[in-house]
């Protein structure tokens, strides 16, 4: 009786914790107050079990998660969400195939969550390797990323040999697919999608079986195979919709075992993972024009039609730092554009640094446009400018941004693309057809920092970039923001 009241306070402080993190002003509060139904939730679980390792598991775990969060840098964070879902995943495995139920709910419960469970850690740890730019790539990696690569790689393989001489050959040749599969060097291979069908159907054809009491590891390693491919072909722009997504699968692995266990908690924590992150999910996709099976198979990117770069940028005008000063000396509204290249560029501070400036010297109103998917992850440039201590109340959303684009003076966009394309709104067979950007070819003068024309992930030419009214500060985002700035105070 008590545990099951201690459940229930636990779950009513996730609840309302979950409440008080969708505004930044109680955001820490709620974090702290979830923080703290946790930790009834593991006191009320604790006692009956074998307590000595348990705390010595608590006490690694909470190190190592200590270190995580106060050395990865915030650029960063993409590449560690990922990973510490993914490991949620593989505790959901765990446990289930640890209870080994078979036969009725308490089966299907099992083979749920070892199916959940597999796809979202091999799916987490696909996202986690293509953020840290170390899977899917061709070129010669850093010495942490081969060992990290070739090591987990190695490890899968050795356990799926492992299987194989232990009597499970399924297991153990699924295994060795996986293990194949994270070093492929390219996003794509022919028939992906077919492959991507027959492992779902041999995935459901093991869960059935796996209900039923027999062959739960060869549906683990089944699944895994399914969580790589999924999750293989999906490009870095996508990766908001990816995590969101993932992290509903963590949800549902995470509810699938609590019914295995009969723990109360873990099936409403789960639950309220799965619901949030479906929602999200949503939001993501609509924020892209797109549905959730066309990020899901891949079919964004690549070879596009349209016109050639080198017709669309024929016109492209080149400035300087000393010439973006000047412009942001008579403006009286400045809008900037943050994207993926402001955090690959670590530019947040200098970012900040700049607009603070120039609202002290020049009097002028400056202004962050937050695109829903700019980034790598659900709120990325709202973190970043955060921890940068940028105050909310600057961040804007598209409705808002866009309805005042035609009287800024200038908009300065910071390593973004496929965001400010205007291709979105003006060419029905563009792949960006209709999703919403940020109207930055509607400003007075648009300034675009980017280290060069290439491409965003949709892969075609942005005709903003070619604009009679667009400048091109050719430069890394820290770097030119940095030169900027020196400028407006040569001024």
């Amino acid at each position: 009786m008590t545990r099951d009241l201690l459940y229930l306070l636990a779950a009513s402080l996730f609840i309302v914790g979950l409440r008080m993190m969708g505004h930044p002003r109680t955001a820490v509060r709620g974090n702290l107050v979830g923080a703290l139904g946790m930790l009834v939730a593991i006191g009320a679980t604790l006692p009956g079990l074998g307590l000595p390792l348990l705390l010595v598991a608590m006490v690694v775990g909470s190190a190592l998660g200590v270190v995580a969060a106060t050395r990865v840098k915030m650029t960063a964070m993409p590449e560690m969400v990922g990973l510490l879902n993914g490991l949620g995943g593989a505790a959901s495995v765990l446990v289930a195939g640890g209870e080994g139920a078979s036969g009725g709910a308490a089966g299907v419960a099992t083979a749920a969550g070892g199916l959940i469970g597999s796809v979202t850690f091999f799916g987490r740890y696909v996202a986690f390797g293509k953020l840290a730019e170390f899977l899917a790539v061709s070129r010669a990696l850093k010495p942490w990323q081969g060992a990290v690569k070739y090591g987990f790689s190695g490890l899968v393989a050795a356990g799926a040999l492992a299987s194989a001489v232990g009597g499970n050959p399924a297991a153990g040749a699924a295994g060795l697919a996986i293990a194949g599969l994270l070093l492929l060097r390219r996003e794509t291979f022919p028939g992906m999608n077919v492959a991507k069908a027959a492992v779902l159907l041999l995935a459901l054809a093991a869960a059935a079986m796996a209900a039923g009491g027999s062959g739960y590891w060869t549906l683990v390693a089944v699944a895994g195979v399914l969580g790589v491919l999924l999750t293989w072909s999906i490009g870095g722009a996508d990766m908001p919709v990816v995590i969101a997504l993932l992290n509903s699968y963590s949800g549902l692995a995470a509810a699938a075992t609590g019914f295995v266990i009969g723990n109360t908690v873990l099936i409403i924590s789960g639950a309220l993972v799965g619901a949030s992150g479906i929602i999200l999910s949503g939001i993501m996709c609509r924020a892209m024009n797109r549905s959730l099976v066309n990020v899901v198979l891949g079919a964004f990117g690549g070879a596009a039609a349209g016109p050639k770069a080198d017709e669309v940028y024929r016109t492209v005008k080149a400035t300087s730092a000393e010439e973006v000063a000047m412009l942001l000396e008579s403006a009286r509204r400045v809008v900037i554009v943050p994207g993926y290249g402001m955090a690959v560029a670590q530019a947040q501070h200098a970012v900040r640094d700049l607009a603070n400036l120039v609202e002290k010297e020049f009097g002028a109103e400056v202004v962050y446009a937050i695109h829903p998917v700019a980034g790598r992850m659900p709120g990325h440039m709202n973190v970043l400018l955060a921890e940068a201590d940028v105050p909310y109340g600057k961040l804007k959303e598209l409705d808002e941004i866009n309805a005042a684009m035609e009287s800024t003076d200038v908009c300065i966009v910071v390593g973004a693309n496929d965001v400010v394309n205007p291709l979105a709104r003006t060419d029905p067979s563009s792949p960006i057809a209709g999703m919403p950007i940020v109207d930055a070819d509607r400003a007075r003068t648009c300034v675009v920092v980017k280290r060069s024309l290439g491409p965003g992930f949709a892969g075609i030419p942005n005709p903003l970039f070619a604009k009679e009214k667009t400048l091109m500060l050719f430069k890394d985002a820290r770097e030119a923001f940095v030169e900027i700035a020196a400028a407006v105070k040569a001024r």
